[in-house]
């Protein structure tokens, strides 16, 4: 009889130092184009101003809007919230987004500026959180939904974060009991991966150019990993990431054990948010640098299967 063919997740991998040469790489590689005559809401990872990885790296920005432009995308609207410190006005005044907003031609949406009716109370089923949480309705009524995060370890409980942990900064912030109710929670990265439920991603480009290998969100040790994915599945792009944090030597908590088996991939996985398996991701390369680069990457994600 015949066998039922294993569904695959492309990523693509670019070796690059340049962010606005990489960025439209690695999404020309995955040869589709998922916002074309659409609107798209655009997630960055603003949770602070710091220098990349500490936030999204302008550079980053500026490439990822202008490729969704010349991809026929009609509108671009970024929706953030950020923190613990600062107000999300004040980080984006701090980056130069309004600037940039100004100059390519993208709007801006401050989920911190929302009203009660900006926002859906959304319940998880078979969650670790106590009664769900506000998730911003310009997210559940987008056409398209760009993602783009930044490669780094996490020292507050999350042990690593990237495309499922930016979605943190979907949720309802300061004057909410949310974040203290995540932080505080022996499940937080279960819970993590839950917010994903609310949302799936057209689209979604990791900067790695720059690393924190331990430290992170906003500050860590910094190596320069010259790497950016791109791809539409959070698990497998969390996978390749975490692999690629254990390649530039990473904490202990993002190292142990296998990757699947570690707590914001398998929930993601469990909930049907990706791929389960190490063997259903595809990396594409195009050149001989990356190409060595996502060998050795492969061979960390495949270890001890």
């Amino acid at each position: 009889m015949p066998t039922e063919k294993m569904p695959t997740a492309k990523v693509s991998l670019v070796r690059a130092q340049n962010r606005v040469e990489g960025v439209p790489k690695a999404i020309a590689l995955l040869q589709s184009n998922p916002v074309r005559g659409k609107a798209v809401v655009l997630k960055p990872n603003f949770n602070t101003a710091d220098p990349a990885p500490g936030s999204t790296h302008n550079d980053t920005l500026r490439a990822l809007v202008l490729t969704l432009q010349q991809m026929g995308a009609t509108r671009i609207t970024l929706a953030e919230r950020c923190g613990p410190m600062d107000t999300t006005k004040q980080v984006m005044e701090k980056k130069g987004i309004f600037e940039l907003a100004q100059e390519l031609g993208f709007d801006i949406i401050n989920l911190e500026e929302l009203g009660a009716d900006g926002w859906v109370h959304f319940r998880p089923k078979d969650s670790h959180w106590k009664d769900g949480f506000l998730f911003p309705c310009v997210y559940l009524e987008a056409e398209s939904i760009v993602q783009t995060c930044c490669l780094k370890a996490h020292a507050y409980g999350g042990h690593f974060t990237l495309s499922l942990k930016n979605s943190v900064g979907m949720i309802a912030g300061k004057g909410y009991p949310y974040m203290p109710e995540l932080h505080s929670s022996p499940h937080m990265r279960q819970m993590i991966a839950e917010i994903n439920t609310a949302y799936s991603p057209d689209l979604i480009v990791l900067d790695g150019v720059d690393a924190f290998i331990n430290g992170g969100p906003a500050h860590g040790t910094l190596v320069k990993a010259n790497v950016l994915l791109a791809g539409s599945d959070r698990v497998a792009i969390d996978a390749v990431g975490v692999a690629i944090l254990r390649l530039l030597g990473t904490t202990t908590e993002a190292s142990r054990g296998r990757i699947f088996e570690q707590d914001q991939i398998a929930r993601a996985a469990e909930l049907g948010l990706g791929i389960k398996s190490p063997d259903q991701i595809q990396l594409v390369t195009d050149d001989p640098k990356s190409e060595a680069f996502a060998i050795q990457v492969r061979d960390i994600l495949l270890k001890d299967q």
